[in-house]
């Protein structure tokens, strides 16, 4: 599919949003294998609904380049009075911030993107030469955030769950063990969670969704001294595998955001996990609410402990993050369309009151 076709398409999607039945999978063993590159385009529409006062707004673009996955160019169509491409300044999270002047009657902006992706999949028998951490990304990946602190009670987790691990391979999979057998996905929580693990360890409430799961991970790691890092993102197409809740239902993928993990090991390079998405497929894939020892578990359990499948965009590895042009707290991360009007921030988590859709096409 060309730039053109993509644009009708997208354009036609965009004021329908109607779900796209995907077609009957059978399921299949869970075993991503690098290899094979999927083209898509994304197009986020921003329409502020009640404009009131200045308005502004922060729609997340992709920025990440790795050999799994490579983000394209992002252009845009608004009626701001001014739109521009902005980079968070330490971890390099893109996003266009659009402004528009008081009066303005129908803030809109159409961000339209190209992302490439592909599967990883990490022998984690088989140790190489990866590219080795600088001490500045080291420091950076084993630091404390507002939301994640390293010491404290998540020390204390850390220490008990990897205690006489005689590898950081053996503590990642610890904790990992660990998160996936005393965890659950709370269907309830909004959006993909917040990603408070202090408070998660400290009241036992170790509940949420990805972005407080895998944060969880992230913090623990970081307290054994693993670098590790969440990565912001969005799923844009079904799964492969036929695990119908690993991927995207339908081209309208506005409340699709996911976000995964990825820890540090030496002799592996960056490792991509995600107990996250084990808890959501013992909750959510039919029949429902399997047991840990479902055969689809199991798959799933060993396979996201270094690999994913590639129906996936990365955003960004964001964390405390500034928004320009705003003046309240830093954002904890960027992974949903952000808006101001009149000074109040906008509900990012209630895209139809707060009007936004976003749509995702394959291209190739």
């Amino acid at each position: 599919m060309d730039r053109r076709d993509f644009l009708k398409t997208a354009t036609a999607a965009l004021a329908i949003t109607a779900a796209v039945p995907s077609a009957a999978r059978a399921q299949a063993a869970f075993a991503p294998k690098p290899g094979i590159w999927r083209e898509y385009g994304i197009v986020t529409r921003v329409k502020i609904a009640n404009p009131r006062g200045k308005t502004q707004a922060w729609i997340p673009v992709p920025s990440v380049e790795t050999d799994w996955f490579k983000s394209g160019d992002s252009t845009w169509t608004t009626n701001a009075q001014s739109a521009t491409l902005k980079r968070d300044p330490k971890f390099g999270s893109r996003m266009v911030h659009a402004e528009w002047a008081e009066g303005d009657g129908a803030p809109t902006i159409d961000v339209i993107s190209r992302i490439s992706t592909q599967d990883r999949a990490i022998d984690i028998s088989k140790p190489g030469t990866p590219v080795a951490l600088s001490e500045e990304e080291r420091r950076l990946y084993t630091a404390p955030t507002m939301l994640v602190p390293t010491g404290g009670v998540v020390r204390e987790f850390s220490d008990r769950i990897t205690a006489g691990a005689p590898t950081d391979v053996e503590k990642a999979r610890r904790i990992y063990d660990w998160i996936v057998e005393n965890t659950f996905r709370n269907p309830s929580t909004r959006g993909c969670g917040i990603g408070d693990v202090a408070s998660m360890l400290e009241n036992g409430d170790l509940n949420g969704k990805c972005a407080d799961l895998n944060a969880l991970y992230v913090g623990l790691a970081r307290a054994a001294g693993l670098p590790a890092r969440d990565i912001y993102g969005l799923r844009v197409a079904p799964s492969k595998f036929g695990y119908r809740s690993l991927g995207a239902s339908s081209s309208n993928v506005t409340k699709a955001q996911h976000c995964r993990a990825e820890v540090y090991l030496g002799g592996f390079g960056w490792v991509p996990i995600d107990p996250a998405d084990v808890r959501k497929v013992i909750l959510e894939e039919p029949p429902g609410n399997l047991q840990i020892d479902d055969p689809k578990v199991i798959a799933i359990r060993e396979a996201l402990f270094g690999s994913w499948e590639g129906n996936w965009l990365a955003y960004n590895f964001g964390n405390d993050i500034t928004l320009p042009g705003y003046q309240g707290p830093l954002n904890d991360f960027l992974m949903y369309p952000e808006a101001e009007a009149g000074g109040e921030r906008l509900d990012c988590l209630d895209p139809d009151t707060f009007k936004y859709v976003i749509v995702a096409h394959e291209l190739t």
